[in-house]
């Protein structure tokens, strides 16, 4: 396996995907641990390690950092990414200063030197970068094998000791073969080997649950999302009538999406007991306008609902994916929580402590869920079902959460998702949706001025949902969609499109 030490960036979980995608397996664990700790804990032998990019400045007091002593412990070779690079360059005597103007996103890279990290790789490509701080002299031994557009150091390498160091990200899907920068270091340095599987993975799962479970009940709450479904359906065949999965509609759902949602779990076999809870959520947000205080009322209903309606738990399945514990663990290093997760709030906690939590998904990625989907039959319609937020569209409208505006805002999204369906458009974009504005906007309505509300669409191409483009969907396509919602959803006067890329948006809107 490739070991991959977490200094915060949000991008680090990126780093085990790519490694895992070359068919070798990869974990991630905080900066904080000690090589004993590291050894014990990984489950196969450690081939090489990866320091990951982060947010903090290696020059300031308090920033994450290891010993030197921890670095050469190992006898293996390391890769060095953008703050992994800079600590490195630090620890091995280099001199970093903070730069006068910022590399941030897509920039020129020449390759000046050869390197076993550039095999196959063009002189000069564009890579993705994201730092302040910059290596102005490298340390002794170490030789500068490219440079970025602005002069400035871009990767630097000592054979010997067999530590190669990147200022730019390779694991974005933006970098210019950075798949095969990364390749060449887990083939061409440390000479790992290929192993990691999604059969090998559900083979093994499968005996550690059924050692948990035993005789036990399984409860689990469903979305009809893809993990969720995956999950559903993988621990069916496991444990069958063991299983109870449960729908819990919040009424923050989209048009019908409850009954497409149990028809799809019919389809698949699987009977889901259904709580129709959404006059309590409707309460419970009445009056609160900020987008956190929204996701937490939700979070806290939701864990109220879906443990009254369990009773005694036994054992709980969840379908926590890698991204949702690097998130919100501390275990995992400093990264800042990007979400509210509602699956580590103070109930799951204790249960975990009680040992009744049931996690087999902990350490997969989306794409990885959507490939064991595969493998279990799970229809192409339901793996490629588009993201949709914990919150619902509770989030897709701005301030307060009415009946009224989800009304408004369920007809626009499904006016929108049925036209990209009829032009073939659904499986082209990653995610697509509407957004009910706050403010309103002047209108002409029957010869007459009025003011109506103003819906948002979003599309955006991605391959992780870490970096994101808007969509360049079709001019006529964009016309017939925002014609069709101001006629056929009462109320709404103007729609627009937003162009905006993650970063340095985020995907959704609140």
């Amino acid at each position: 396996m490739i070991a991959i030490i977490d200094f915060g960036s949000q991008y680090t979980q990126l780093i085990a995907r790519r490694i895992r995608e070359l068919g070798v397996y990869a974990e991630i664990f905080p900066y904080s641990i000690s090589k004993e700790e590291l050894l014990n804990s990984s489950k196969e032998n450690v081939e090489g390690i990866v320091f990951s990019g982060g947010p903090a400045s290696v020059l300031d007091e308090d920033s994450p950092k290891v010993s030197l002593d921890f670095v050469k412990s190992f006898d293996v070779p390391i890769l060095g990414i953008c703050y992994g690079m800079q600590l490195l360059s630090y620890l091995n005597g280099g001199k970093l200063e903070k730069s006068l103007f910022r590399e941030y996103g897509y920039t020129g890279l020449r390759i000046i030197e050869d390197s076993i990290l550039f095999k196959g790789v063009p002189r000069e490509i564009v890579v993705w970068m994201s730092h302040g701080d910059s290596v102005v002299i490298p340390p002794n031994n170490f030789r500068v094998t490219s440079v970025t557009e602005n002069g400035i150091i871009a990767s630097l390498e000592n054979t010997n000791e067999r530590i190669y160091l990147v200022q730019f990200h390779p694991e974005v899907y933006h970098t210019q073969y950075g798949k095969e920068i990364l390749s060449n270091f887990v083939f061409g340095v440390c000479n790992a080997t290929k192993g990691w599987s999604l059969e090998r993975f559900m083979k093994e799962e499968e005996e550690i649950i059924k050692k948990k479970v035993g005789n036990k009940r399984v409860v689990m709450a469903v979305s009809g999302g893809v993990d969720s479904t995956v999950m559903a359906v993988y621990l069916s065949k496991i444990l069958g009538t063991q299983l109870l999965p449960i729908f819990v509609n919040t009424g923050l759902l989209r048009l019908n999406e409850e009954n497409e949602v149990i028809g799809n779990f019919r389809s698949l076999g699987i009977e889901v007991k259904y709580v129709d809870a959404s006059d309590e959520f409707l309460f419970a947000l009445k009056g609160v306008k900020d987008p956190e205080e929204k996701r937490k009322i939700i979070g806290k209903k939701f864990i109220e609902v879906f443990f009254r309606e369990a009773g005694d738990i036994e054992i709980l399945a969840q379908g926590t994916l890698y991204p949702d514990v690097i998130e919100t663990s501390s275990v995992k290093g400093p990264s800042a929580t990007i979400k509210t997760h509602h699956n580590r709030v103070a109930e799951i906690r204790k249960l975990e402590k009680e040992g009744k939590i049931l996690e087999p998904f902990r350490f997969l990625f989306k794409d990885e869920i959507r490939a064991l989907g595969r493998v279990l039959g799970v229809p192409e319609r339901i793996i490629n079902r588009h993201p949709f937020p914990g919150p619902g569209l509770a989030v897709r409208i701005m301030g307060e959460v009415t009946k009224e505006k989800l009304d408004i805002l369920r007809k626009a999204d499904y006016i929108f998702i049925e036209e990209l369906r009829n032009d073939n458009l659904y499986e082209e974009v990653w995610q697509a949706f509407a957004v009910l504005m706050s403010d309103k906007a002047v209108g002409v309505m029957g010869d007459e001025r009025s003011y109506g509300n103003v819906i948002a669409i979003r599309a955006v191409t991605s391959v992780d949902g870490m970096t994101a483009d808007w969509a360049r969907l079709p001019h006529e396509f964009l016309n017939r969609v925002a014609n069709r919602i101001v006629r056929e959803v009462p109320g709404v006067t103007r729609v627009v499109y937003d162009i905006t890329s993650k970063p340095p948006a985020t995907i959704e809107w609140e």
